[in-house]
């Protein structure tokens, strides 16, 4: 048995391939500590998982801003004496890190202790984590035809997310059932992330009476902080019965995902690797102010995978006349499934297992 340490804190994206990282560790017998942050969405995620060890470790994103910066050098330097703290504890095998701030502490505290690293970057454009700290480790997983310059061959290995085992697609009218909606209407879910997003979030009030006169129901994820949980019933022109939810949490994403005719969304490597597993449509409006414009370079491998459609964040008035245009065609839908279907990496997690065994020593640091 080897224990593990996991980096995965600060967003569901980091957060989620860590859980399903450490699941897929623990059907093999092995043990794994994970280190997420002090954010809520951390905290509300993990609640599903008390089999497993999370701790949070200090951590603030890295700006240039004078506050912005004193924090990051004060957080990280309190992050590491509780990393190298835990290493001593813990003696790991092996530390993974999925990037974000919670990462650098971590692995230069395993570095100094001699840990074996490994390194998991699932954008399309690396990010300042993995790219900076890259020369400390024996492994880095990128997305297929995405490389690191100034990183070796033998350290790279090309391979997707992995997403957790609760992720997979179950019947249209199960989904639809479970989250009290009417399999016989079309539903669209609205679903920004871990953390929601305000501008789809308006974009779905703005446009429910119209959704709701075309018989389209509404599943509304608006992220914690960003609105009560409500759930509305309207009347379709033809007078049946339209059910409009928005909530604050989706801890049923595979559900959400398998109900969804369509997904607006934004493009997140975690997002797309689960709308990808689930087989869901999407259009996907790339965050504008995401590190290295990361989104938009996500945004533009799917669309071209013919997986969805892209449409920038100034554009809502296309948005509109996209989803109501997408949802009246069922076979450019179907079209778009068979896409999705192709795409699915479902070996992605073993892939992983079985390359960290290769060089994770079993003996304790």
């Amino acid at each position: 048995m080897s224990n593990y340490i996991i980096s995965c804190g600060g967003t569901g994206g980091h957060l989620s391939p860590g859980i399903a990282l450490a699941e897929g560790l623990a059907e093999r017998g092995h043990t794994s500590t994970l280190l997420i942050s002090h954010k809520r969405v951390d905290a509300r995620l993990i609640e599903k998982y008390p089999h497993l060890r999370f701790v949070p470790i200090p951590g603030a994103p890295f700006t240039c801003a004078p506050v912005g910066l004193f924090r990051f050098i004060v957080s990280q330097t309190k992050g590491l004496f509780v990393s190298i703290k835990l290493v001593q504890q813990v003696r790991p095998s092996c530390i993974v890190g999925f990037g974000g701030f919670t990462t650098a502490s971590i692995i230069i505290a395993g570095k100094l202790r001699g840990v074996p690293i490994a390194l998991h970057e699932a954008n399309r454009v690396p990010g300042r984590a993995i790219r900076t700290l890259t020369r400390f480790a024996k492994r880095v997983y990128l997305p297929p035809g995405v490389d690191l310059p100034g990183t070796t061959k033998d350290v790279i290995r090309n391979t997707g997310l992995p997403v957790r085992r609760e992720i997979t697609r179950i019947s249209r009218e199960e989904a639809c059932m479970k989250l009290g909606m009417d399999p016989a209407l079309k539903v669209l879910a609205i679903f920004g992330g871990s953390q929601g997003a305000t501008v789809l979030n308006e974009w779905a009030r703005r446009e429910l009476p119209q959704l709701a006169s075309a018989g389209i129901q509404l599943y509304c994820v608006t992220g914690l902080g960003k609105g009560v949980a409500e759930v509305m019933k309207l009347t379709a022109s033809d007078s049946s019965k339209i059910t409009a939810v928005f909530s604050p949490f989706c801890d049923q994403v595979a559900v959400l995902l398998s109900a969804a005719d369509l997904v607006i969304g934004r493009a997140g490597a975690g997002s797309i690797a689960e709308l990808i597993r689930c087989e869901t449509p999407a259009i996907l409006l790339p965050y504008p102010h995401a590190a290295d414009d990361h989104q938009r370079a996500n945004a533009k491998w799917f669309e071209q995978q013919g997986a969805g459609l892209v449409i920038d964040q100034n554009e809502m008035v296309e948005l509109s006349r996209e989803v109501f245009a997408l949802l009246r065609d069922d076979a450019r839908l179907d079209s778009i499934r068979r896409h999705l279907h192709r795409l699915d990496h479902s070996a992605t997690l073993q892939f992983i297992l079985d390359d960290l065994a290769t060089f994770t020593s079993l003996s304790s640091v």
